[in-house]
């Protein structure tokens, strides 16, 4: 097992516990009997944070889970998600986490359960932010696939996301003519004072250091998801004149 996946799996925290724990029991079961790995594992409570460890493998759950939902796994997706792990974590770990993929990619994963998991331990920046990179693997080939955009709002529900978020994430990727309005959670009849407290609201909620407990790594990639609300920004005021 290599240095990336022991240290993913020694910050495990509740993503131990069923079902996630026992997707990747193919990782957790070889590594058993290794006082560094189980160390600190003990004694998960429902009050306990999500570690990065625990956030990465929730990650590649849901990954997998919308990778094979239309029956073919493409080049553009393996590559989407290897150029996010090679910025997170550099190209050694990203080799590892693809690895880790392409298990997970054989299994039946009970997207559900998985889900509620999820909600149960994890807070809401950090599941906007794993639907943000889901919806980013989806359009890896430059179009949303409707199975996959169908399981996406599956788990987004699933993950108790609530209906002006998940647009709001949608308009990032799947062009539409009010997107920037969606994204930033306004009506295109809203006022400019209305559209600069959207604007100011959005930024605050979607700003990178929500995440910041989950190490700099994915705080960087959450500043993809701040910068779009900003772009969105922009384009409202060129289009209203807001100065």
């Amino acid at each position: 097992m290599a240095k990336f996946a022991k240290w993913i799996l020694g910050g495990l925290g509740w993503a131990i516990m069923p079902p996630i724990g026992g997707i990747f029991g193919f990782l957790i079961g070889s590594l058993i009997d290794d006082p560094d790995i189980i160390k600190g594992q003990k004694g998960i409570q429902s009050g306990q944070p999500t570690t990065q460890g625990g956030y990465v493998m929730s990650l590649l759950v849901l990954v997998a889970a919308v990778m094979k939902v239309d029956g073919k796994v493409l080049k553009s997706e393996l590559d989407y998600t290897r150029q996010f792990f090679v910025r997170s974590f550099g190209v050694e770990a990203a080799a590892d986490t693809l690895k880790m993929l392409r298990d997970l990619l054989k299994q039946d994963i009970p997207v559900n359960e998985v889900c509620m998991q999820i909600r149960t331990y994890m807070d809401q920046p950090s599941r906007l932010q794993l639907l943000h990179f889901l919806f980013g693997i989806a359009s890896a080939d430059g179009k949303v696939d409707s199975s996959e955009h169908q399981l996406i709002a599956q788990i987004a529900q699933q993950l108790g996301i609530s209906e002006k978020d998940y647009q709001s994430i949608e308009s990032m990727f799947v062009a539409n003519t009010d997107a920037a309005y969606k994204i930033l959670e306004a009506d295109p009849s809203s006022t400019d004072d209305e559209m600069k407290k959207a604007y100011r609201r959005m930024a605050i909620k979607y700003h990178p250091d929500k995440v910041h407990y989950l190490g700099e790594d994915i705080q960087k990639a959450a500043d993809e998801k701040f910068q779009k609300v900003n772009e969105a920004w922009e384009t409202v005021k060129k289009q209203r004149g807001i100065v």
